[in-house]
């Protein structure tokens, strides 16, 4: 791996730690980061009352290369959906019956945005 992409991943998890505080100040429970299946990886996993929510957060420097709402492709939200239902199964969630939501936190410079059921 290059300086670069390791760069580049120091300033995508401490972006994810700063989602998981903000995420914990509006009433949610961070249950995982960063978990991991060979699908994706679903950046935060949290309990918001009686739902289930997996989140993916995604920062952008300036709009420059797009908002950070638009970098989550429907390829990206297939693989997202994929790896959580990999996660009920592992944790022995009844999938019938478990409220489940897929939010994004998109911080674009100081400016952090939360858009809930995203996709």
């Amino acid at each position: 791996m290059n300086q670069s992409s390791t760069n580049k991943r120091q300033v995508g998890k401490s972006w994810e730690r700063n989602a998981a505080e903000y995420l914990r100040r509006k009433g949610y429970t961070i249950l995982f980061m960063n978990y991991r299946t060979r699908f994706a990886e679903i950046d935060i996993i949290a309990q918001d009352r009686d739902e289930l929510v997996f989140i993916e957060v995604k920062y952008r420097y300036n709009e420059q290369k797009g908002t950070p709402l638009e970098a989550v492709t429907s390829g990206k939200q297939k693989r997202i959906r994929n790896a959580a239902r990999y996660f009920l199964m592992e944790h022995n969630y009844d999938i019938e019956n478990t409220f489940i939501r897929f939010d994004v936190v998109g911080v674009e410079g100081d400016k952090t945005e939360h858009i809930k059921n995203a996709f």
